[in-house]
């Protein structure tokens, strides 16, 4: 009995090497080997459209002012077109809901907090958020992550799955059907993934002529917010802690963009953040979503 309890573990996990290893793909972003489970660029384009509703619905559907929509979406395809998956049909959610957070679905569905957006300052910061939610898309974060929980879930059931079976696995991996908390579990990443992410986000960002400090000012904004006695920011459930990530930031824009500093190459745009999104979000009613999603 302990023999064959020894021979299925060890099945169970060639199994899961084995769809792992089916899977392999090269990142277009960092050039690095990344585990898929053999998601093809179709099916995570399916997963991110069958998905997006139910997330879009959890966060009180899109904001009320098609101007704010607009102007982000604008900034957001302009980024997506500097990435190195320029091909994606890139669409940008102002969710309307008053926690502090954004994030992405594979496919390049990019949601961005009406809560987390009256939170900033100026159009770098807002270039960050969304350079950072479109490194990983481009780098494949997503798919990693909910590849691996569908090989470990299939694994452990000794289930091998293909077709139909498999995208529906993908979906359940990232809570459609059931509680976004499941799928909002799945968007945290490791400090891998958060470090490329901001790289990639501030590489974008820089290519429209961006302060890429823009990116710290939003981690020392989140750090603030979680100081302010109105509980933790949704935001770091799913990221790193500010602190840790302004060093990192630091360190990056001091060793590729030391010249950061430099007006004639970098912007913030402040004046135009002011009066393209906080002057509307101030005469918005009310968010619709006040509280976090299901954990």
């Amino acid at each position: 009995m302990i023999h064959r309890h020894h021979l299925t573990a060890c099945m169970l996990t060639l199994l899961a090497l084995a769809m792992l290893a089916g899977g392999c793909t090269t990142n277009p972003a960092t050039g690095k080997q990344s585990f898929t489970l053999g998601m093809t660029e179709q099916q995570e384009l399916q997963l991110g459209l069958e998905a997006s509703p139910q997330f879009l619905q959890e966060y009180g559907g899109d904001i009320p002012s098609p101007e704010i929509l607009a102007y982000v979406t604008d900034l957001g395809q302009r980024m997506g077109a500097v990435s190195e998956r320029p091909e994606l049909p890139w669409e940008f959610h102002v969710v309307d809901s008053e926690v502090i957070n954004a994030f992405a679905l594979p496919g390049g569905k990019v949601f961005f907090t009406r809560g987390l957006l009256s939170r900033l300052t100026n159009e770098a910061q807002m270039a960050g958020v969304l350079g950072h939610e479109i490194g990983h898309v481009t780098a494949l974060h997503i798919n990693q992550r909910i590849a691996q929980q569908t090989a470990l879930q299939t694994t452990l059931e000794g289930i091998g799955m293909a077709g139909d079976q498999l995208n529906n696995a993908w979906l359940k991996a990232l809570g459609v059907g059931g509680q976004v908390g499941g799928g909002v579990y799945l968007l945290k990443f490791g400090r891998d993934h958060e470090s490329e992410a901001d790289m990639l986000g501030i590489r974008y960002m820089s290519k429209l002529g961006y302060n890429p400090i823009g990116q710290v000012q939003v981690m020392e904004i989140l750090q603030a917010a979680s100081g302010s006695g109105g509980g933790a920011p949704e935001f770091l459930s799913t990221h790193p802690l500010p602190e840790t990530r302004i060093k990192r930031l630091q360190q990056i824009i001091k060793e590729k963009y030391p010249d950061y500093n430099d007006p004639s190459k970098y912007k913030l745009r402040e004046d135009e953040f002011r009066r393209n999104i906080l002057v509307p979000l101030g005469k918005l009613p009310p968010a619709k979503h006040t509280g976090a999603a299901s954990q």
